[in-house]
């Protein structure tokens, strides 16, 4: 008969620190810097676009 997992003491279930509230913290706040960098990547390239737009027209 199963009697489902056990967990041996001391030792943490595989993933664990993946979920730990400090790493995911941290990895969120990694996004966030990178979507950021990305937006300002954007809107620098709209702005150059826009610029020589002008400059043709």
């Amino acid at each position: 008969m199963h009697h489902g997992r056990r967990r041996r003491f001391g030792r943490p279930a595989v993933g664990h620190r993946f979920y730990e509230h400090e790493r995911v913290l941290e990895r969120l706040e990694e996004y966030q810097r990178d979507l950021e960098q990305e937006l300002a990547d954007v809107a620098d390239l709209l702005s150059r676009l826009n610029q020589e737009k002008t400059e043709t027209v």
